[in-house]
């Protein structure tokens, strides 16, 4: 008998996609730019909540933000960017996490009340034996009253050792990415309008209690008899083109603002993009009936696809994800935002 696989498992979809995932993990994408280094804590970021529940190891390569009874933790970038590529290794919380979120995101909120911009990555805890979730979310403009959710599951666990999330935000398009796969791909267009940011940002990474939402839309609490919760980052890039908060004026142009326009999907990465939204993702605004009657006008749905989606926008089998209120705490003096 031979050591080749059967036949009869390649034509099993399951099969396919775990073997996919499997050789894509041994020969990972490289990363969207070249050449892009990693800070230290000093060199780009700031600490803006959380007194001592926030911890710099390796020289500040590495930083450490805790929940307890008493306060979360959080940091951001110290300058503003107009574009860029973000990124940070992150490992979550283990054991019983239900209704730690914490958010690694882009926003505006400090400089632009009222219309504001943000992208967001935002992993959703749970109770003991059950899987953390990734969020991911865009607003423009102040649009938070019409958001662009797209829930996940993971396929590995990220509480076992650190993985990359990034973010690269351009003029044209924003990607967002684990282990240098894109998952999710936004493409500036006519129906969009202003929903898609366009302004400066900082970047932002926190982890607070999210007790009314975050899990099974708030049946589960945090509880802080298994505090603190911690959560690692390591690996941390801000390469974007710096803002001068004053007047706005961008330190960078020319070839250097260019080159993140440059940036495209190719084949074997949108194959893998494809592969992880049919089979990982369990909530999409662009299905969800019960909040948009019509579909924003940036949806672009086939018809099979509306075969795997409730109403609800949860996809069959997903009843768990119900819950979609988008809460983020900044700083002690923003601790709670409007939510939708």
């Amino acid at each position: 008998m031979g050591s080749s696989l059967p036949l009869f498992l390649f034509l099993n979809p399951l099969f396919l996609f775990f073997f996919f995932f499997f050789f894509s993990s041994c020969n990972a994408f490289a990363s969207p730019l070249e050449s892009v280094r990693a800070l230290s804590f000093e060199e780009g970021y700031t600490q803006i909540f959380g007194d001592n529940n926030l911890r710099l190891l390796r020289d500040g390569r590495s930083v450490r933000i805790a929940l307890d009874e008493n306060t979360g933790a959080g940091f951001a970038s110290q300058d503003l960017y107009l574009h860029g590529f973000f990124s940070a290794s992150i490992k979550l919380p283990s054991d019983y996490a239900a209704g730690v979120v914490v958010a690694f995101y882009m926003s505006n909120g400090d400089t632009y009340e009222r219309t504001h911009d943000e992208l967001d990555f935002e992993f959703l805890g749970n109770v003991r034996g059950k899987e953390w979730r990734l969020q991911t979310n865009v607003y423009g403009n102040g649009s938070t009253k019409v958001g662009r959710e797209e829930r996940y599951d993971f396929w590995f666990d990220p509480t076992e050792d650190f993985h990359q999330y990034s973010i690269l935000w351009t003029h044209n398009r924003i990607i967002f990415y684990i282990d240098n796969t894109p998952i999710r791909e936004v493409v500036r267009s006519e129906a969009m309008g202003g929903a898609f940011p366009s302004k400066p940002m900082s970047l932002y990474a926190t982890i607070w209690d999210g007790s009314s939402w975050a899990t099974l839309g708030g049946r589960y609490k945090v509880n802080y008899k298994y505090s603190p919760f911690v959560a690692e980052f390591a690996d941390l890039v801000l390469h974007g083109c710096p803002v001068n908060p004053l007047d706005h004026s961008l330190a960078c142009e020319g070839p250097e603002s260019a080159q993140f326009n440059s940036v495209m999907i190719s084949a074997d990465q949108r194959a893998a993009m494809e592969a992880f939204r049919r089979n990982h993702m369990s909530y999409s605004y662009c299905h969800d009936r019960e909040r948009y009657p019509s579909p924003l006008p940036d949806c672009s749905l086939d018809e099979e696809s509306t075969h795997f989606f409730g109403r609800d926008g949860l996809k069959f089998g997903d009843r768990r994800h119900r819950g979609r209120r988008n809460r983020k705490q900044r700083s002690p003096a923003s601790r709670s935002d409007a939510s939708i």
